[in-house]
Order: structure tokens, then sequence, then C-alpha cells
């Protein structure tokens, strides 16, 4: 079996390893959590293992994210970016688009097949998942055009990270081979933030809460001793 290495030790070693190869895994969190550096860290880490890497951007800019992980040492520039957040221009796949086109997980899937006819990505990332629900015309519709979606993610061969601002249970949680959730809370003023995997098909894992910072590096998952301190 296959592991995929996140990119960051702690959170690898909690996985028994890094992800498995192949599958599709869930990042969930509040506002300021991390999804978003998590994701970008997954992808700096095919970079520099020289993998094709894709990242789908749906809600900040490919610039603005590009701009935000210049910060932490992450060189973004060789990754395929498909910008469909609400500023992006698409401009990759401009002629596909019309002024009326409205992004939903159907579309979201040909974005996806039209990429993977111009390169083999062996790493991809959605980022968050939670806007493609409001283009959805019904939930129901949302949760078809979903399981679609994995399944397409899963026929690439490629290791996906989704990301999603939800932290209650979603059918997102039934469909991916596993789930991280970066959790928040304050204790005397500071922010308290500590990650858990909640699920991890066909391998043991840590089911330990271990705390994590965003450092000037990125994400760093510690040993739950240092919780407090």
């Amino acid at each position: 079996m296959e592991r995929i290495s996140i990119g960051i030790p702690g959170l690898d070693n909690m996985l028994n390893g890094g992800l498995i190869k192949g599958k599709s895994y869930l990042v969930k969190g509040g506002p300021g959590s991390g999804k978003t550096t998590l994701a970008s860290q997954f992808a700096y880490q095919g970079v520099v293992s020289g993998e094709n890497v894709l990242y789908i951007t749906l809600e900040e800019s490919a610039d603005e994210i590009a701009e935000e992980m210049e910060v932490f040492g992450f060189d973004l520039s060789p990754v395929t970016f498909v910008d469909a957040s609400p500023a992006g221009s698409l401009t990759i796949f401009s002629e596909m688009f019309f002024s009326e086109y409205t992004l939903d997980v159907s579309n979201l899937k040909s974005i996806i097949e039209d990429v993977l006819k111009q390169n083999n990505p062996s790493r991809i990332v959605i980022d968050p998942i939670t806007m493609l629900e409001v283009g959805s015309k019904s939930e129901t519709d949302y949760r078809r055009d979903l399981l679609i979606l994995i399944k397409l993610l899963k026929n690439t061969g490629a290791t996906t990270i989704i990301t999603s601002e939800r932290t209650g249970e979603t059918i997102e949680d039934f469909l991916v081979s596993g789930v991280i959730e970066l959790l928040t809370s304050t204790d005397s003023g500071r922010i308290i933030r500590g990650v858990m995997i909640r699920k991890f098909r066909g391998s043991d894992f840590d089911e330990v809460i271990r705390p994590y910072r965003i450092t000037e590096k990125g994400i760093e998952v510690l040993h739950e001793t240092a919780l407090f301190k």
C-alpha cells in the first residue's frame, strides 16, 4: 500500500505514514483554521516530489493563494491552477464558458476531465467544496453529482484533498476515504488548535487530537503534551 506525504510530518505520523495513494480525503474546519494552508502544503509536497498537481480554487483567487503561500516558502508556480473563484476568470478554459455560467459539481467534473486531457495530475486539490453546494439546484442534485465527482476522482488515480467549511457531519464525510478535522477553540483569550482524524479507511491511525500551529513554515502538528503550553 503506497503512502503519499501531505508534507506535514506530524500529520503524516498520525496517518501511519501518510495518505493512501489514489484516494480522496476531506479536510474540514471553520474559517481561519488553516484548511487552505494544509491543502497548499499537500500541493507543494507534490511539486517538491516532481509530480503534476492540479489545484481548483472556488473561493480565493489563484493569485491570492499563491501570494499567501509564498509567505511560508511554498512556490506553487508549477501547479496547474483552475481559478473558479468569484473573482476568477477561468482563463485556461475561457472558450468553455459563457456569461451565464454557474459553477456546480457537473461543471467541475467537466473542468477536471479537460485538465486530464492536458496532463496527468497525481495530486488534486478542490478548495472548498462548500461553494459547489451553493451552485446546485437542490440537495438531491448535489448528492448525486458529488457521488459522480468522487468516482471520477477515483478513476484518475490521483490522491485528492477536498476542503470544506462545514464542521458538522455531511454527505461528503460518507463518500471520501478519510476525514481530517481542524478544530479551534479559545482559552484565556488565545486560540487553541487541534487536528483530529475522524475517519481513515484501510489503515490504522492516531485517534488522539493533536495540537497544531500555523508557523512561518506552514502547519506544524505537535505532541499532545504541548497543547496548553
